[in-house]
């Protein structure tokens, strides 16, 4: 892990010191912006492995950024850890809903933001884990984890490292009906937000840009979810 770039992006000076020095301590090449714009053109410039992004910035929210990012094809697996006053079970929701990969509530310790940009890092390399693993192919959908790519109807379709790990375990598993517990610890680690509209946020954003084949996952009513068993193949 260590190299890795994080980009934090926080206006107050003392505390973007010291989560950068803190980092670095780990490891990690840092680089820093204390406004919005400065933020989302360091992203675009520099393409970080991580964000740290406050929420409250001048000229450009933490919101916006994660929309921008998002949009993004070439930033579309970079990990978001959104940093903020507002710690409310909704906030979250809205965060996760743009595409935050995690979600920490000021105040903080320093440790703990330095344990979650890890444990982050890690969940995203777990999709890559499987290099020579074949593609996954589900009706009109290629999942191709060694390239992190997703093919509808033959055209990319990008992805965060959250919701591409989301799709790839419930894929590799059609017609398997999953807790959302259980999507939480498997997919994305103890260390998740644990909040209950988690699983389901992700969820609504895959098969938004799922589009027409949106129904490939089923909600299973006070249970969970499962990939729709239509003879899928691999390779």
């Amino acid at each position: 892990m260590s190299g890795e770039h994080i980009l934090v992006v926080e206006d107050e000076r003392d505390l973007r010191e010291v989560l950068a020095y803190n980092l670095r301590k780990e490891g990690f090449q840092v680089s820093t912006a204390s406004t919005g714009r400065d933020g989302l053109d360091a992203a675009r410039s520099r393409k970080p492995d991580l964000i740290l992004l406050d929420l409250m910035l001048p000229d450009l929210d933490g919101l916006e950024i994660c929309r921008l990012v998002r949009q993004d094809p070439k930033l579309s697996a970079t990990a978001i850890i959104m940093v903020t006053a507002k710690g409310e079970e909704t906030d979250v929701v809205v965060g996760l809903g743009v595409g935050a990969d995690d979600y920490i509530p000021k105040p903080f310790r320093v440790k703990e933001v330095v344990a979650r940009v890890k444990a982050v890092l890690r969940r995203g390399h777990g999709q890559t884990e499987q290099t020579g693993a074949r593609p996954l192919r589900r009706g009109a959908l290629e999942i191709d984890p060694a390239r992190h790519e997703v093919l509808v109807e033959g055209a990319s379709v990008p992805f965060t490292a959250t919701e591409f790990r989301l799709l790839h375990f419930l894929a590799s598993s059609p017609g398997r009906v999953y807790e959302r517990d259980t999507l939480l610890r498997r997919v994305l680690g103890d260390d998740a937000i644990r909040v209950e509209r988690n699983i389901d946020v992700h969820i609504r954003a895959i098969r938004k840009k799922l589009g027409e084949h949106r129904d490939l996952i089923e909600t299973v009513r006070g249970v969970g979810y499962k990939f729709r068993d239509a003879g899928a193949t691999s390779g």
